[in-house]
């Protein structure tokens, strides 16, 4: 797969553990009311809440984690190899460009960075820290110019 230059998840997995918790501050109130405690109903409830967050978690974890490796950009389903990159810095974003990711639209909470491709066209990849998204992806660029400069002195001798 190559190395990580940069990576979201989309949500870590603790996130399952959010139903649990309220599950057990429940149990606790009750306790500290002086009230019998249920404890069968609040087992039963913490584990409906992690049993309906799972299938979110599975889901943003597909659709919303983004990684930049030596390889190229993935965002969500979608993959976009190195030598597709062309420019990342000071590309405009034209209207109706194309969004990585196989979405309608960037997705809410994250900022979108303009991609200028090998063919002269723009794609909008996403980040919920786009900064250090043009970083990776600019570095990445680079190396690839880089390779691409030495391969090429290679063919004219």
């Amino acid at each position: 797969m190559g190395r990580t230059l940069y990576a979201e998840p989309g949500v870590r997995w603790t996130a399952l553990v959010w139903g649990p918790l309220f599950a057990l501050l429940g149990a606790v109130a009750e306790l500290a009311t002086g009230g019998r405690v249920h404890v069968i109903g609040w087992v039963l409830i913490g584990f409906a809440l992690a049993a309906l967050t799972l299938p979110w978690v599975f889901a943003r974890r597909r659709f919303l984690s983004l990684a930049v490796t030596t390889q190229g950009l993935r965002q969500g389903r979608e993959h976009l190899p190195v030598a597709r990159i062309a420019e990342v810095a000071d590309v405009g974003a034209p209207v109706g460009a194309k969004v990585l990711g196989g979405g309608w639209a960037v997705p809410r909470k994250y900022d979108e960075l303009p991609v200028k491709l090998d063919d002269g066209t723009v794609v909008l990849a996403w980040a919920r820290d786009v900064e250090s998204l043009r970083a990776a992806l600019a570095e990445l660029v680079a190396d690839n110019r880089r390779s691409d400069r030495f391969e090429g002195n290679e063919d004219d001798n």
